[in-house]
Protein backbone atom coordinates (compact mmCIF):
# COMPACT_ATOMS: atom_id res chain seq x y z
CA UNK A 1 0.00 0.00 0.00
CA UNK A 2 1.50 3.38 -0.97
CA UNK A 3 2.45 5.82 1.78
CA UNK A 4 0.18 8.86 1.93
CA UNK A 5 1.75 11.82 3.66
CA UNK A 6 0.09 15.14 4.46
CA UNK A 7 1.37 16.84 1.30
CA UNK A 8 0.00 14.09 -1.00
CA UNK A 9 -3.30 14.10 0.86
CA UNK A 10 -3.66 17.88 0.50
CA UNK A 11 -2.60 17.80 -3.16
CA UNK A 12 -5.07 15.02 -3.95
CA UNK A 13 -7.84 16.81 -2.06
CA UNK A 14 -7.17 20.05 -3.93
CA UNK A 15 -7.23 18.25 -7.27
CA UNK A 16 -10.48 16.50 -6.38
CA UNK A 17 -12.04 19.80 -5.33
CA UNK A 18 -10.94 21.37 -8.62
CA UNK A 19 -12.47 18.58 -10.66
CA UNK A 20 -15.66 18.67 -8.58
CA UNK A 21 -16.02 22.41 -9.18
CA UNK A 22 -16.27 21.84 -12.93
CA UNK A 23 -18.16 18.56 -12.90
CA UNK A 24 -21.87 18.73 -13.61
CA UNK A 25 -23.70 16.34 -11.29
CA UNK A 26 -26.23 13.99 -12.77
CA UNK A 27 -29.78 14.31 -11.51
CA UNK A 28 -31.07 11.51 -9.34
CA UNK A 29 -33.68 10.47 -11.85
CA UNK A 30 -34.37 7.10 -10.28
CA UNK A 31 -38.06 7.21 -9.31
CA UNK A 32 -39.21 6.00 -5.92
CA UNK A 33 -39.41 2.24 -5.64
CA UNK A 34 -37.20 1.68 -8.69
CA UNK A 35 -33.93 2.32 -6.84
CA UNK A 36 -33.28 -1.27 -5.67
CA UNK A 37 -33.81 -0.34 -2.02
CA UNK A 38 -35.97 -2.72 -0.01
CA UNK A 39 -38.79 -0.61 1.41
CA UNK A 40 -41.10 -1.87 4.16
CA UNK A 41 -44.17 -0.76 2.22
CA UNK A 42 -44.34 -1.83 -1.41
CA UNK A 43 -47.08 -1.75 -4.00
CA UNK A 44 -47.28 -2.38 -7.71
CA UNK A 45 -47.20 0.64 -9.98
CA UNK A 46 -50.90 0.14 -10.69
CA UNK A 47 -51.67 0.08 -6.94
CA UNK A 48 -49.69 3.31 -6.40
CA UNK A 49 -51.50 5.01 -9.29
CA UNK A 50 -54.91 3.97 -7.96
CA UNK A 51 -54.05 5.06 -4.42
CA UNK A 52 -52.36 8.39 -5.22
CA UNK A 53 -54.37 9.55 -8.23
CA UNK A 54 -53.22 12.97 -9.47
CA UNK A 55 -50.44 13.06 -6.84
CA UNK A 56 -48.70 10.00 -8.35
CA UNK A 57 -46.16 12.05 -10.40
CA UNK A 58 -45.07 13.94 -7.28
CA UNK A 59 -44.77 11.01 -4.89
CA UNK A 60 -43.54 8.32 -7.27
CA UNK A 61 -41.80 10.19 -10.12
CA UNK A 62 -40.20 12.96 -8.04
CA UNK A 63 -42.03 15.87 -9.64
CA UNK A 64 -42.69 19.17 -7.84
CA UNK A 65 -46.19 20.45 -7.22
CA UNK A 66 -47.26 23.85 -8.51
CA UNK A 67 -46.68 26.71 -6.11
CA UNK A 68 -49.63 27.25 -3.73
CA UNK A 69 -51.45 24.20 -5.12
CA UNK A 70 -51.64 22.53 -1.69
CA UNK A 71 -53.51 24.09 1.22
CA UNK A 72 -50.85 22.71 3.59
CA UNK A 73 -48.40 25.53 2.81
CA UNK A 74 -50.67 27.86 4.82
CA UNK A 75 -51.62 25.31 7.52
CA UNK A 76 -51.09 26.79 11.00
CA UNK A 77 -52.73 24.28 13.36
CA UNK A 78 -50.77 22.01 15.68
CA UNK A 79 -50.42 18.43 14.53
CA UNK A 80 -48.28 16.17 12.43
CA UNK A 81 -47.59 15.60 8.74
CA UNK A 82 -47.66 11.98 7.59
CA UNK A 83 -46.47 10.43 4.32
CA UNK A 84 -49.41 10.11 1.95
CA UNK A 85 -47.97 6.84 0.64
CA UNK A 86 -47.73 4.90 3.91
CA UNK A 87 -48.78 7.05 6.86
CA UNK A 88 -45.33 7.31 8.49
CA UNK A 89 -45.04 10.61 10.38
CA UNK A 90 -42.54 12.82 8.58
CA UNK A 91 -42.82 16.18 10.35
CA UNK A 92 -44.27 17.86 13.39
CA UNK A 93 -46.07 21.20 13.17
CA UNK A 94 -43.54 22.32 15.80
CA UNK A 95 -40.82 22.33 13.10
CA UNK A 96 -42.96 24.03 10.40
CA UNK A 97 -41.79 27.40 9.11
CA UNK A 98 -44.48 29.61 7.59
CA UNK A 99 -43.09 31.30 4.50
CA UNK A 100 -45.20 32.96 1.83
CA UNK A 101 -43.56 30.97 -0.96
CA UNK A 102 -46.32 28.46 -1.63
CA UNK A 103 -44.67 25.25 -0.44
CA UNK A 104 -44.48 23.63 3.00
CA UNK A 105 -41.23 24.29 4.91
CA UNK A 106 -39.79 22.56 7.96
CA UNK A 107 -36.55 22.90 9.91
CA UNK A 108 -36.21 19.16 10.56
CA UNK A 109 -37.93 15.83 10.01
CA UNK A 110 -38.98 13.29 12.59
CA UNK A 111 -36.25 10.79 13.59
CA UNK A 112 -35.91 7.72 11.36
CA UNK A 113 -38.52 8.99 8.90
CA UNK A 114 -36.54 9.83 5.79
CA UNK A 115 -33.89 8.82 3.32
CA UNK A 116 -31.91 11.36 1.32
CA UNK A 117 -30.49 11.28 -2.17
CA UNK A 118 -28.74 13.68 -4.50
CA UNK A 119 -30.84 15.50 -7.07
CA UNK A 120 -30.05 17.84 -9.94
CA UNK A 121 -29.92 21.64 -9.77
CA UNK A 122 -32.20 23.22 -7.19
CA UNK A 123 -35.03 25.10 -8.84
CA UNK A 124 -36.42 26.92 -5.82
CA UNK A 125 -33.31 28.40 -4.22
CA UNK A 126 -33.44 32.12 -3.43
CA UNK A 127 -29.83 32.42 -4.56
CA UNK A 128 -29.30 31.73 -8.27
CA UNK A 129 -26.39 29.35 -8.67
CA UNK A 130 -26.32 28.62 -4.92
CA UNK A 131 -26.49 24.89 -5.50
CA UNK A 132 -25.39 22.65 -8.31
CA UNK A 133 -27.22 19.83 -6.58
CA UNK A 134 -29.85 19.59 -3.90
CA UNK A 135 -30.79 16.94 -1.40
CA UNK A 136 -33.91 15.04 -2.32
CA UNK A 137 -36.08 13.79 0.57
CA UNK A 138 -37.90 10.43 0.47
CA UNK A 139 -40.04 8.54 2.97
CA UNK A 140 -37.92 5.88 4.62
CA UNK A 141 -40.74 3.34 4.74
CA UNK A 142 -42.19 3.52 1.19
CA UNK A 143 -39.74 5.62 -0.84
CA UNK A 144 -42.26 8.31 -1.78
CA UNK A 145 -40.74 11.62 -2.83
CA UNK A 146 -41.35 14.38 -0.27
CA UNK A 147 -39.37 17.32 -1.64
CA UNK A 148 -35.90 18.81 -1.15
CA UNK A 149 -33.57 20.33 1.41
CA UNK A 150 -32.59 23.79 0.19
CA UNK A 151 -31.10 27.09 1.24
CA UNK A 152 -34.10 29.41 1.67
CA UNK A 153 -33.73 32.96 2.96
CA UNK A 154 -30.38 32.07 4.51
CA UNK A 155 -31.61 28.92 6.30
CA UNK A 156 -31.36 25.28 5.32
CA UNK A 157 -34.97 24.06 5.20
CA UNK A 158 -36.96 21.06 4.06
CA UNK A 159 -39.08 22.34 1.14
CA UNK A 160 -41.82 19.74 0.93
CA UNK A 161 -44.65 19.09 -1.51
CA UNK A 162 -47.94 19.37 0.34
CA UNK A 163 -49.26 16.69 -2.03
CA UNK A 164 -46.84 14.24 -0.36
CA UNK A 165 -48.34 14.75 3.06
CA UNK A 166 -51.51 14.16 5.04
CA UNK A 167 -52.02 16.59 7.92
CA UNK A 168 -53.34 15.14 11.19
CA UNK A 169 -54.51 17.77 13.65
CA UNK A 170 -53.38 17.36 17.27
CA UNK A 171 -56.06 16.24 19.71
CA UNK A 172 -57.44 19.09 21.81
Amino acid sequence: MPHIDRRNLLTGSAMLAGVAAFARPAAADVPAGRDHFDYEVTRTDEEWRAMLGDDYPILRDGKTERQRSSPLWAEARQGRYDCKGCGLTQYSAFTKVNLLKGWVFFTASEPNAQLMSQDGPAEMSDTPGAFDVSIEVHCRRCGCHMGHILLVEGSVLHCINGASLNFVEAAA
